[in-house]
């Protein structure tokens, strides 16, 4: 069965920090692009981004600068570091992982930031 399970929401004033985790099971882990993707209320869903199976990193432009990705496939965990926090970067976070056959999502954790 395949699980992924993301961590590490809240609610943080704006210029804070946090830092989510999605933690895999039940997946080559290794052989997965592994993608974060946000959600707020209202909008579509759109990718934050993204580590593929190769070590390429991709960010979305309104990010660039502020949240880093990264992947620890040894302990099949993705993170998302995300500082200088805005409000519109509430949203409810999912992360994704994605092998070019099936894609697989977590449930989601949210993330508020006050003004």
């Amino acid at each position: 069965q395949v699980q992924l399970v993301e961590s590490g929401g809240g609610l943080v004033q704006a210029g804070g920090s946090l830092r989510l985790s999605c933690a895999a099971s039940g997946i080559a882990f290794s052989d997965n692009a592994i993608g974060w993707y946000r959600q707020a209320p209202g909008k579509q869903r759109e990718l934050v981004a993204i580590s593929s199976r190769y070590g390429t990193i991709r960010y979305a432009d309104s990010v660039k600068g502020r949240f880093t990705i990264s992947r620890d496939n040894a302990k099949n965990t993705v993170y998302l570091q995300m500082n200088s926090l805005k409000p519109e970067d509430t949203a409810v976070y999912y992360c994704c992982a994605n092998n070019l056959i099936r894609e697989y999502w977590g449930q989601g954790t949210q993330v508020t930031v006050s003004s």
